[in-house]
């Protein structure tokens, strides 16, 4: 089994390659010796491995012979060399006559060897001296392929040559199938005894690794492949290389199913098994792995020594696995490929044996694993019981993925037909079975199939006279995305007479939460008052007592008072950790990240829950939900404080676990964030086609609003002012939210289209679109003046923002109030709008033909703010205007804040006076008094403990950061003072103490 070897790119073998490289040429010296055997199953890539290396030890100088051994015995002697040394001839040229002369000198002895008494040993001198005449002194290295074949003469030759006899440079590179090594073959004893050699190594080539096989699958294919498809290859070819090869061809080729090729290739390998050790792969074929060793000998049935045997046959043959736990098969594809090989009466014999072994063993059962082989075993009546305790068990464990399968599966068992009293599954609710079956659904993010079971447990019907079936289907519609019949649901529970207390308080606390998700913070705080009055008179209300406390925390943090309602928040959280219920430890947790990083504005420690509380949602069995909502906003605090690097590493793990409805979106605005601000506009429009597709026929503004917000800000980079126009205003018509800082971007982004259209001269200004947006400033405006303090903080920001904008459509634009802004945006460490307002504020001072001393550094510092996010649109902008100005960007950079004024007769460059960077150990000294000024608030408390001596452990411990901020704190801090080494940095800090 081996893979075509001129085609296939060799994936995940660096560290081989050095490996062989390093014993083979590196660590010998004349007269010396070496050799490395690589061993490993069929198509693990021993072949490539042999052909790369051959190649680069050939291009390193060394004389190469390349040859295979032919699976006929001794029937050839000494076949590889005498092929290697055909090979090497024809390969050279006229110009390497007397080399070419020594090779057919030496095929000529071969065929000269006339027998006798000690021919044999006369034999290997003569080869020695004449492999020594070809070397000519040059390293010489024998490569040979699928040695376990080699014939006895070559054999006694290898080892004639690597024992030093032969007075040659020697190096032995060969390619071993492990599998073939069984009982007495002689290979087997001559590598025990050659393994003890110091000038020996023999080297496992194990099977590629999950990131392997993804990149070697990627290149067959010629692009990444689908999260699905990739699972798939890894899962059936346990990272074989050749395995992942065929498979990859199949899919770049449109083939579907299991290729001839694979298919006749483990067959063979199967049928080549004695007969017990057949049988063992089959059973295990047909078993959950792993195996069990007492569950497999149940079902076979073997005398222990037999058993033994049997297993050990299989291992040794790279078929089976074995582990403490039991045996699993070391490809899946052998159990695709067994499973068209039994009869259907034997396939169900295997299983109704697992079952019966599973039913007798003492320990606690495994009731899924019962459930399927009673199901197989084409036994109904067994298999439901065992499928609901399975489903219960699974919910007790928080596997409400694995719980949602169980619970579909019993739905299936209980409707299948009755053939004999024998087979008739007991009595069951299918109505309970159905609400079962959909919070799984729910709770694993399948939104769609658990209304889908609900609408089938209702008939189908609209509405549902069960107050508790409208709360689940309005929580089912609310996940999926679709708030507005959601709320709905909720209203018509509160309204109903028929609904008891406790249902009236879940509807009024789910509302709230929905409420605060849609931005309307008013509305929330008063659904949750509600709620808290109406819990208060039930028992056992925990859950809907979390959820109404963290809503009303969040909208008294936004509205009124933000410590008093972030401590509720927080106490929250606590009593949902007390109760342990995992939907209300989420919620409490998305409500506490939200604040944190959303209108409090404390990003830093907004991102550290939301990351520890996705960590523990995930334990608790919700990663398709709340922990994908989780590290969406992660990711969004991430962007904000400009680290998208980590921001992209953060999306891209959450958006592994594929979810689906308003999980979904929020993880696609976060991505498509960063690939907006990265100019990236294949990979924003795919994102924006996706959300927009999601929320088809509705949407909360929430997930709308940005967007639209999106839409308008890639659109201005295309240069496309009218789409941005369009977006902005389309926003503006459905804006519901009380969040002020959405509103606030909104609007900016509407300005910011107006002044981007009347700068380019290519689309007139819509005085109608500016009238709505200056009364959308003053919204904010007159919102914000009575939010609560860092909402208002905020709000500010964008605020300053705006009135630059509108500056700008006068065609000169106010440098006074792009200065406001940066201020701002440099206070709340968001360096993205810092580094646009330095931009325009630039533009504003070169228009005006004034001040171009402070433009140029104000250049220079947005150019090195948007260059260090990778913002590639915005760093193009200002590299066009610094063109245009013949503004330097690459010298060196005046603290952000600080602009220059201009002296009387001209203007002095900022970096005047400067030192060069650092050469000699010794921190550049920049002009001015503050030498970190450029650093930010939470920079200068990272620098005060570094120059304590404090590990990045030791300062996340002490200001609750994470030690890998920590790590990009200190890294930001190193550039912008320009120093390599922690006690450079430690310096600059203790002289701007005066220490």
């Amino acid at each position: 089994m081996a893979s075509d070897v001129d085609s296939a790119p060799l994936v995940g073998r660096a560290d081989q390659l050095a490996v062989l490289r390093a014993a083979l040429h590196d660590e010998i010296g004349p007269g010396q010796t070496a050799a490395v055997f690589v061993t490993g199953e069929s198509g693990v890539g021993k072949t490539r491995l042999l052909t790369e290396a051959a190649a680069r030890l050939r291009d390193a100088g060394a004389v190469v012979l390349t040859g295979s051994c032919l699976d006929i015995g001794d029937a050839s002697p000494l076949h590889p060399v005498l092929q290697a040394l055909r090979r090497f001839d024809a390969d050279l040229t006229a110009g390497q006559a007397r080399t070419s002369s020594a090779v057919r000198g030496l095929l000529r002895t071969f065929a000269a060897d006339s027998g006798g008494a000690d021919s044999a040993g006369a034999l290997l001198e003569r080869v020695s001296r004449g492999l020594s005449l070809i070397a000519e002194g040059r390293p010489l290295v024998l490569v040979l392929d699928d040695l376990q074949w080699v014939d006895r003469t070559t054999r006694q030759l290898l080892l004639y040559l690597l024992a030093g006899l032969g007075e040659l440079q020697l190096s032995v590179l060969a390619a071993v199938r492990a599998e073939s090594l069984q009982g007495a073959h002689p290979l087997r004893r001559v590598l025990t005894e050659l393994r003890r050699l110091r000038s020996v190594r023999v080297l496992d080539l194990a099977p590629l690794d999950r990131t392997g096989t993804d990149l070697l699958a990627a290149r067959i294919v010629g692009a990444p492949l689908a999260p699905e498809a990739a699972d798939q290859v890894w899962q059936r070819s346990g990272g074989n290389p050749f395995v992942v090869e065929e498979l990859a061809r199949d899919l770049r080729d449109g083939r579907d199913g299991l290729s001839d090729t694979l298919r006749e290739i483990f067959l063979s390998r199967v049928d080549a098994l004695p007969r017990h050790a057949h049988a063992a792969v089959h059973a295990v074929a047909a078993g959950v792995e792993p195996v069990e060793h007492w569950l497999l000998a149940e079902v076979l049935g073997l005398p222990e020594a037999e058993l033994i045997e049997a297993l050990r046959e299989a291992v040794a043959h790279r078929l089976l696995v074995g582990a403490d736990d039991g045996y699993r098969l070391r490809h899946r594809l052998v159990a695709e490929v067994l499973a068209h090989e039994l009869l259907p009466a034997e396939r169900a014999g295997l299983h109704r044996r697992y079952a019966e072994a599973l039913t007798r063993a003492p320990a606690e059962l495994h009731q899924a694993r019962l459930a399927h082989h009673w199901r197989l075993a084409g036994e109904p009546g067994r298999a439901l019981p065992a499928a609901m305790a399975a489903a219960r068990e699974a919910e007790r464990l928080h596997g409400f993925a694995e719980a949602h399968r169980h619970w579909t599966a019993a739905l299936q068992l209980a409707a299948t037909p009755v053939t004999g009293p024998a087979d008739a599954p007991p009595e069951v609710d299918r109505t309970a079975l159905l609400e079962r079956a959909a919070e799984a659904a729910h709770k694993s993010g399948e939104h769609a199939r658990a209304l889908s079971l609900l609408a089938e447990l209702t008939g189908g019907e609209p509405l549902d006279p069960s107050c508790a079936v409208r709360i689940q289907r309005a929580r089912y519609l609310a996940a999926a995305g679709r708030s507005a019949p959601a709320e709905a649901e909720y209203r018509s529970v509160l309204e109903s007479v028929d609904c008891t207390a406790r249902e009236r308080a879940a509807a009024a606390a789910q509302l709230a939460h929905l409420l605060v998700l849609q931005g309307r913070y008013a509305d929330a705080g008063q659904r949750a008052r509600t709620a808290l009055e109406l819990a208060a008179s039930v028992e056992g209300s925990t859950t809907e007592v979390v959820l109404a406390s963290s809503a009303l925390g969040f909208s008294e943090a936004f509205l009124e008072d933000p410590d008093a309602g972030l401590a509720v928040v927080r106490r929250a959280l606590e009593t949902a950790e007390r109760s342990g219920g995992p939907e209300d430890v989420a919620c409490a947790y998305l409500h506490l990240a939200e604040l944190l990083t959303g209108p409090l504005n404390i990003l830093e420690e907004g991102v550290v829950v939301a990351r520890r509380g996705a960590e523990r949602v995930a334990e608790l069995g919700l990663g398709r939900t709340y922990e994908t909502r989780l590290l969406a906003i992660a990711t969004n605090g991430l962007f904000r404080v400009g680290q998208w690097a980590e921001a992209e590493k953060v999306v891209a793990a959450a958006l592994r676990h594929r979810p689906s409805g308003a999980d979904a979106v929020e993880l696609l605005l976060a991505r498509c964030r960063l690939s907006v601000g990265y100019g990236d506009v294949a990979a924003s429009d795919r994102d924006l086609e996706a959300v927009a597709t999601m929320l088809a026929g509705g949407g909360a503004p929430r997930h709308v609003l940005p967007m639209l917000i999106l839409r308008a800000g890639l659109a201005m980079w295309q240069g496309r002012h009218d789409v941005a126009r369009q977006a902005v205003q389309r926003g503006l018509t459905e804006s519901r939210s009380d969040d002020v800082v959405l509103l606030g971007t909104l609007a900016w982004h509407g300005l910011r289209a107006e002044a981007e259209a009347h700068a380019s001269r290519t689309v007139a200004v819509d005085e109608t679109a500016l009238r709505r947006l200056r009364d959308a400033v003053d919204r904010v405006a007159a919102k914000s003046a009575t939010a609560a303090g860092p909402v208002r903080v905020i709000a500010d920001g964008f605020l300053a923002l705006c009135m630059a904008e509108l500056s700008r459509l006068d065609g000169r634009g106010d440098p006074d109030a792009w200065a406001r802004s940066a201020a701002e945006w440099d206070r709340r460490n968001h360096p993205y709008p810092a580094a646009y307002s330095r931009l325009r504020q630039a533009e504003a001072l070169l228009a005006r033909r004034s001040r171009s001393g402070a433009a140029s550094t104000l250049l220079r510092q947005a150019h090195e703010m948007a260059s260090s996010l990778g913002a590639v649109p915005l760093t193009s902008e200002i590299r066009t205007l610094a063109g245009r100005a013949r503004v330097e960007l690459t010298g060196r950079v005046q603290p952000a804040g600080r602009v220059p004024t201009p002296r009387t007769g001209g203007s002095r460059s900022p970096g005047a006076g400067r030192s060069r960077a650092v050469a000699a150990g010794e921190a550049a000294v920049p002009p001015g008094p503050d030498e970190l000024a450029l650093l930010t608030a939470r920079e200068r408390e990272v620098l005060a403990a570094v120059a304590e001596g404090l590990t990045n452990r030791e300062i996340g411990q002490r200001l609750f950061i994470s030690e890998r901020t920590i790590g990009v704190h200190v890294s930001h801090i190193f550039d912008k003072l320009q120093v390599r080494t922690r006690v450079q940095a430690s310096a600059i800090h203790l002289r701007n103490r005066g220490e």
